[in-house]
């Protein structure tokens, strides 16, 4: 049988990126006699529970990331389909912040919270997130921007018809793909559109950066998740017109992945200059520039390859 205290407790260093920490979640006591004591799920090696434990970091990172991916689509979708009148970019931002929000709350103490490749990328290169979950990891949130999409789908689908008929077009007076995934203005060159992504992630890792930096703001840990929420949705306002501010590979290609296979065909990735590899690359790149920028100028972790040559000592207070 497989023991765990408290809640159940992460296995390993996932990440200090998250809500909180996970420092046991049970309610430990006293007995009788003195004796200290704590709560202890003991979980079969057979059956859901056993499974439910063995997988529940991506299990964290699909809900986390269903729950950003369903906010944020759903309130483009009311913005669109009712043709402003519920909806108009601000409402977008907060929809997409406070959707990063709540799946930070629903998955950072089991998982750490990431919803975005480019975090758990990021995370990996300075962080020393361990390299074998990093698959695992893209791949719940991709499954979870996935099943989101299809959810918004299924709940507007009457609305969408109303709009734009029977079809389903990615470009055009009615287009209705862009409720689900990310094309930029007509205007924009792949290598604007490529540095739009880039430098909106950037930002936001290193906000991510700074606010699990524990030699930073420590006391600010129980708002973390509101913060990076909030972080989302000043750079939607400041620098989203240009691509849609997907700066979140699973968040664009799931849906987008799922918009071929309910009848948008290939579109979904030829469209504009096949720029749908885009919010996939450009945002890994942002995130490990801001690593980059902010290890270099900041950090002094010992997790961090740019802080190898650096030894923390403990030392008596006098």
């Amino acid at each position: 049988m497989a023991d765990e205290q408290g809640a159940i407790n992460k296995s390993g260093p996932s990440s200090n990126y998250g809500a909180t920490e996970n420092n046991g979640g049970g309610s430990g006591g006293t007995r009788e006699t003195g004796e200290a004591t704590e709560d202890v799920i003991v979980i079969q090696d057979s059956g859901w529970q056993f499974v439910k434990f063995k997988f529940r970091e991506p299990f964290a990172e699909f809900l986390g990331t269903f729950i950003l991916v369903a906010f944020g689509v759903g309130s483009i979708a009311q913005t669109v389909l009712s043709k402003g009148l519920n909806g108009n970019w601000i409402t977008i931002a907060l929809g997409f912040g406070l959707g990063l929000a709540l799946g930070i709350v629903v998955s950072g103490n089991y998982s750490g919270g990431h919803l975005n490749p480019a975090v758990t990328i990021t995370l990996a290169v300075y962080r020393k997130f361990p390299w074998i979950k990093v698959p695992v990891y893209i791949t719940a949130q991709t499954l979870g921007a996935f099943a989101a999409a299809a959810v918004v789908y299924v709940n507007y689908v009457a609305a969408i018809d109303n709009y734009a008929g029977d079809k389903r077009d990615v470009t055009g007076v009615n287009a209705t793909a862009g409720i689900f995934a990310t094309y930029p203005q007509p205007f924009m060159s792949n290598t604007g559109a490529f540095f739009s992504e880039l430098l909106g992630t950037f930002l936001l890792l290193l906000i991510i950066l700074a606010l699990t930096d524990e030699r930073n703001v420590p006391s600010a840990r129980i708002v973390t998740p509101l913060t990076i929420g909030l972080t989302l949705s000043a750079i939607a306002i400041s620098f989203g017109y240009e691509t849609g501010f997907s700066l979140n590979g699973a968040r664009d290609f799931g849906p987008r992945l799922f918009t071929f296979f309910v009848g948008y065909g290939v579109d979904v990735f030829s469209a504009s200059s096949y720029y749908f590899w885009i919010p996939i690359v450009a945002p890994v790149v942002g995130g490990l520039f801001a690593g980059l920028v902010y290890d270099s100028m900041i950090y002094w972790g010992e997790k961090s390859p740019l802080n190898k040559n650096i030894h923390h000592e403990q030392r008596a207070i006098a």
